[in-house]
């Protein structure tokens, strides 16, 4: 997640609604989470990520560059 994103802010609402117990992890308040983040997208600076069991979901609604 990253302050001010839509997209990351649809996805929480999204995910919120339908009761779906998740962590946010806010890069602009975290940026030390950017290294382990890039390793989840392969290099992608896309947001918002979605890491569900092992799969990974990188700016499944189209998504924001961070």
């Amino acid at each position: 997640m990253q302050t001010g994103c839509p997209y990351c802010a649809a996805t929480r609402e999204d995910l919120e609604s339908r009761g779906v117990t998740f962590t946010v992890v806010n890069v602009t308040e975290h940026p030390e989470a950017i290294p382990e983040l890039l390793k989840l997208t392969k290099g992608a600076c896309l947001l918002p990520v979605l890491v569900e069991g092992g799969r990974i979901h990188v700016a499944p609604d189209g998504g924001r560059h961070f």
